[in-house]
């Protein structure tokens, strides 16, 4: 696994996706640091961190893309399935390369509150947990792009998907909003959800017999939790959809606050996604 993380590292930084990610970032924090903190005099770092939230979207496509897509794409893959690591090794050490690039810029971020010190007084202990929150956040952004990767060939459709999905989860908090929080609007929702769970779940085995059997169980038990408890389905849809708000978690790291929950949320995150990103690879290895 130490040659995938040292091979892709060497990948990332030599082919300038690696720097011109960091630069990116660099570039936008610089900007909001020179308008917030050292014009507007704003003695919060976590303002500007929250600030990149929205750009943070559009860089880590841009890194995540070719992860596993082009290794896809130049059967290179083949390679890598055959070699004495496994797939699980195979995904992690991707992952801890591009955790490698992305701590870069992080470390690099470390250095702006430093500067803000020369200025007045700051409090460096809220201060870094705000960028611990961020870190742990823009890990879930890579993992949720390397498992979106690992599904296609293309790095334009897997970079589109990512973008898309990584917007879905910050607007998340919007989303919930329109769904009405009666106990049948949240069943209706829900009934969705199992089938659309179902359908990955063939995507992802290819068992047609497994999808349909998790289906219609989904839905018996749907059915029988609904006809047990009508009143507890009363604006659970808005409660479920705030599990995806990923980025609405980061808000208690920007206000100084070392939210466990937070950080419990964000490492499962990264755990689920890696673990279908094996599993999809792994699929594709016995077909």
């Amino acid at each position: 696994m130490n040659s995938i993380i040292k091979k892709e590292i060497k990948g990332y930084l030599t082919s300038m996706t690696g720097c011109i990610y960091i630069a990116f970032l660099m570039v936008v924090c610089g900007i909001y640091f020179t308008a917030y903190h050292l014009q507007g005099g704003y003695p919060r770092f976590a303002y500007t961190l929250q600030s990149m939230l929205s750009i943070f979207l559009i860089a880590t496509p841009i890194l995540t893309m070719r992860s596993m897509a082009e290794e896809r794409k130049l059967k290179t893959d083949q390679l890598l399935l055959t070699s004495p690591v496994s797939v699980a090794g195979i995904i992690v050490g991707k992952f801890l390369a591009l955790m490698g690039v992305f701590v870069i810029a992080v470390a690099l971020l470390c250095v702006y509150p430093i500067i803000l010190s020369c200025f007045g007084e700051i409090a460096f202990g809220e201060t870094y947990v705000a960028v611990l929150g961020f870190f742990l956040m823009g890990c879930s952004f890579l993992a949720i792009g390397l498992l979106i990767s690992s599904l296609t060939e293309s790095q334009v459709i897997a970079a589109v998907v990512t973008f898309l999905v990584l917007f879905v989860c910050y607007v998340m908090e919007g989303i919930s909003g329109f769904f009405p929080e009666t106990p049948l609007a949240s069943l209706g929702s829900l009934a969705v959800c199992i089938a659309l769970m179902a359908l990955l779940l063939w995507r992802m085995t290819g068992n047609f017999f497994l999808t349909l059997f998790a289906l219609m169980a989904g839905e018996a038990v749907l059915a029988g939790l609904y006809l047990l408890k009508p009143l507890s389905f009363e604006g659970l849809i808005q409660k479920i959809l705030s599990c995806f708000n990923i980025s609405g978690h980061f808000s208690e790291f920007a206000n100084g606050t070392l939210d466990l929950a937070g950080v419990t949320y964000y490492l499962s995150v990264i755990f689920v996604c890696l673990f279908l990103a094996v599993q999809s690879v792994q699929k594709r290895r016995w077909n």
